[in-house]
């Protein structure tokens, strides 16, 4: 291919060889402005070269009232270009206390994510990075949001980063490409066209190289950043498990290094980071709360907690702590419980679980705990109330209802997560029944 050096084409050619293997599936964010547009042509120019196949996607947020005609235009710009284009419309919540962009950013990218292709493509560049980067900057960011945007994260690819809005319209001028304008782009009551119409234009009489500036800040923030979750996942080694974090080795860390390792707990689980504030907030009461308080913090569907020496994420809203359980079990192979969104399945075993011959001799039924519980799980100790024995187990308040009660006629046999009482455990020589969450 005959791509003239440092031209918008020989970049994303350059981009793509280092990142795109052949017959991987692209699809290319296309919302018909200027930007995508250009990028739409290029990529239909690479598509055979690099054998990628390539589709598009239209997400019509339905703010415009002239949105259904982008997508048209979308529709007419892939058909010359013999690409298949998918348009999909979004509806924005209301009322949330985010902003309008933050909502259609959030809703396009739920749409991106559902994509079944290799790569995103999208169409961002080099003066987005900057008003990205200063945009943060004004918000207080930490170097997780002051890296900006890379050029892949994820399955997103950004191949014309580095590349500035001024050499895309000159492309496209050469090109002839047509493309469609935003007319919420000359509000200046959002952030980014402030900056876009306002401010960089000061900027750039004074520095003139502003771009390329910020977009290099923006790397170092995004290696500082690296560094900082190498560091975290050093610290979470041992610390670290499945919806846990070992309180007693975040005491163990300087107050930077304790923060950096929340921090990372809570990304690791896919959590937007609360504020700078609030972190504090949620390490200062983890550490330092009374040993019977009762911490606890919102995080989106999830809280964070506090119980027996870790801060556990649990679900804020586990409709399984009020509902009550009660199914009758004839033999079936499983029970489907939809008050808690679970399947309650039941194993044949040899010489393991509730004996099959004991269990049968009294009408069988499974429960959710109501209290006052007794069970002899160990035949070498007496009974003990399930409450002693859930404490024993480190079951952790919230989830102490959410344990099943095997019954025989009225007499508890069996508790999941706790054991089988030893007059009902299955010998060696007989067949049992083990419980199990498919």
């Amino acid at each position: 291919m005959n791509a003239t050096r440092n031209t918008p084409l020989a970049h994303v050619e350059s981009v793509l060889k280092k990142r795109v293997h052949p017959n991987q599936r692209l699809t290319l964010g296309l919302s018909g402005g200027l930007d995508s547009v250009v990028l739409l042509d290029l990529l239909s120019q690479l598509q055979h070269p690099l054998q990628f196949r390539l589709t598009a996607l239209y997400v019509d947020h339905q703010i415009s009232p002239h949105s259904g005609r982008w997508g048209d235009f979308c529709r007419r710009l892939c058909e010359r270009h013999a690409i298949e284009l998918n348009i999909v419309k979004v509806c924005l919540p209301s009322q949330t206390g985010e902003s309008l962009e933050a909502l259609a950013r959030a809703a396009r990218y739920a749409m991106f994510e559902q994509c079944e292709a290799d790569w995103i493509v999208l169409a961002h560049h080099l003066d987005d990075q900057a008003e990205t980067l200063l945009l943060q900057l004004l918000r207080g960011c930490g170097v997780d949001g002051a890296s900006a945007m890379g050029e892949t994260r994820r399955q997103f690819l950004r191949p014309l980063l580095d590349v500035s809005r001024r050499a895309l319209s000159d492309y496209a001028q050469v090109r002839k490409l047509e493309w469609i304008e935003d007319e919420s782009n000359q509000d200046a009551r959002f952030d980014r066209n402030f900056l876009r119409r306002q401010i960089f234009p000061l900027l750039e009489q004074r520095f003139p190289a502003y771009r390329e500036t910020l977009a290099r800040s923006a790397r170092h923030f995004a290696e500082s950043k690296h560094l900082q979750d190498e560091l975290a996942q050093a610290d979470g080694v041992t610390s670290i498990q499945p919806n846990r974090l070992s309180i007693a080795s975040l005491s163990q860390l300087s107050d930077g290094r304790a923060r950096n390792l929340l921090r990372y707990f809570l990304k690791y689980h896919a959590i937007t980071l609360p504020s700078a504030v609030k972190l504090q907030e949620m390490l200062n009461q983890l550490l330092n709360a009374k040993q019977d308080a009762r911490v606890s913090f919102a995080l989106g569907s999830l809280s964070l907690r506090r119980y027996n020496g870790m801060a556990w994420l649990v679900s804020a809203c586990n409709a399984a702590e009020a509902v009550m359980i009660s199914r009758c079990w004839s033999g079936e192979k499983h029970i489907t419980l939809t008050e808690w969104g679970k399947t309650l399945g039941f194993r044949m075993a040899q010489g393991e679980g509730i004996s099959l011959e004991k269990l049968r001799l009294g009408v069988v039924n499974i429960q959710s705990r109501v209290g006052g519980e007794r069970l002899k799980p160990d035949c070498q100790r007496p009974r003990r109330t399930l409450k002693h024995l859930l404490q024993e187990a480190g079951i952790p308040p919230w989830a102490r209802n959410q344990q099943l009660l095997v019954y025989s006629s009225e007499k508890l046999v069996a508790v999941m997560g706790i054991g089988v009482d030893c007059e009902f455990q299955a010998r060696p020589d007989e067949k049992g029944i083990v419980l199990e969450w498919i």
